[in-house]
């Protein structure tokens, strides 16, 4: 859970000093090769100087058959200057001097060394004998400026990894905007209610790779309390691992048509009724019967292997009255039982998903609660879904 914690201190100290590095870039975008065909790809995040994103769309610029790459940062970054070494530039920031903010267009990225290949000696040679490719920018580069807001109504795509404290800022300017995107996010940003309407509606899904080990440079200074096994310095540069960012894209995937095998049959002493949702508990995604025609609350980790074509997403159980799928009833008076005995104030039962047991568990924590007979025991939050096509009894 070392990653989650410096996740969320990144998010609450407005620290969103992350960088990713081109393994990851490279392992998920190559999925989507045919989409950016012809296209104007915007990284409206990313320093050129620092940022492989930048990298991998400028050695890749031919490749992809881009129409043109847009690249701005936003004015502060702690590292100017370290990933790119494009460092005799009249205009490249020093780590001594206030960072200047840049943008960087490129239309073409042809073979400037003649050496039969493009790679980064080429996009070199673009940014430092044609001026009119990187020029500074007016403002801080902050994408809620206007010089970006230009930019953004030129995009096609937008690729980047933005700002984690202002990702529903960010990901709404580009749904107002109705741009394409692939950017990354913590995985907990499914359950901003603004980001999960989207998943809900069709608007937003989640690309290949979420989840498992990335590692993220951060600046020499950075704070953080996580554990020393995340925490790697190569070549003087610290770098971070997280296991909870994920891929958040409305591009289309090849995953998200892929339909689950179900072969569990519904019976109701395998998947109890929520007492407080209209709806039966699934703990497993595996589990879900191919029977049922009602609601269920499965794990949100189905959301990575959602198909839109075999299921319905009704709403979630976060005990509040929003989406398709609300709470049946409010429980008062209620009291927290905790294993060693103690009891306290039991207003978390109204938060999430509850089932009634008539004899208290021999472990876990449970509730009571006026006018329930027996005891409360919550799960942990679950989306609520429908299959489309459940499997008909025969005639």
């Amino acid at each position: 859970m070392a990653g989650k914690e410096a996740m969320v201190r990144a998010n609450r100290a407005k620290n969103d000093e992350f960088y990713t590095q081109l393994a990851d870039i490279e392992a998920e975008l190559r999925h989507y090769r045919e989409q950016f065909r012809d296209k104007v790809v915007f990284c409206n995040c990313d320093d050129p100087f620092e940022s492989f994103f930048f990298k991998y769309f400028a050695m890749n610029f031919n490749y992809l058959g881009l129409k043109k790459l847009i690249t701005t940062c936003y004015a502060g970054s702690p590292i100017a200057g370290q990933q790119l070494s494009f460092l005799d530039l009249e205009y490249t920031p020093t780590i001594k001097s206030p960072k200047l903010v840049y943008k960087v267009e490129i239309t073409e990225v042809p073979d400037a060394n003649s050496d039969g290949a493009i790679d980064l000696s080429d996009v070199e040679y673009l940014l430092k004998n044609r001026r009119n490719v990187l020029t500074p920018l007016t403002g801080d580069g902050d994408f809620r400026s206007k010089e970006c807001m230009e930019l953004l109504a030129e995009a096609d795509v937008v690729v980047t990894n933005p700002p984690f404290s202002l990702f529903r800022e960010f990901v709404s300017q580009l749904v107002e905007h109705d741009k394409k995107f692939l950017i990354l996010g913590n995985q907990n940003a499914i359950t901003y209610s603004e980001i999960f309407k989207l998943i809900k509606e069709n608007k937003l899904w989640l690309g290949y790779n979420n989840g498992g080990e990335k590692w993220f440079r951060v600046p020499d200074d950075y704070d953080h309390t996580t554990t020393t096994s995340r925490i790697k310095v190569e070549d003087g540069i610290r770098y971070l691992s997280f296991g909870n960012v994920n891929w958040f894209t409305n591009l289309d995937t090849t995953k998200r048509h892929d339909v689950i095998t179900l072969y569990k049959r519904y019976d109701p002493k395998t998947y109890p009724h929520y007492d407080n949702y209209d709806a039966i508990e699934v703990s497993r995604y595996t589990d879900i019967p191919l029977d049922f025609d009602g609601a269920m609350g499965v794990p949100i980790t189905w959301l990575d292997k959602y198909n839109p074509a075999q299921f319905e997403i009704l709403g979630w159980t976060r005990g509040r009255d929003e989406f398709d799928a609300r709470p049946t009833k409010r429980y008062t008076e209620a009291r927290q039982l905790k294993p060693d005995g103690t009891e306290s104030n039991g207003g978390k039962v109204n938060t999430g998903p509850t089932l009634l047991m008539r004899a208290k568990p021999k472990s876990g924590t449970c509730y009571k609660a006026k006018g329930v007979k027996g005891y409360l025991v919550q799960t942990y939050m679950r989306v609520i879904v429908r299959n489309k096509n459940p499997e008909r009894p025969s005639e």
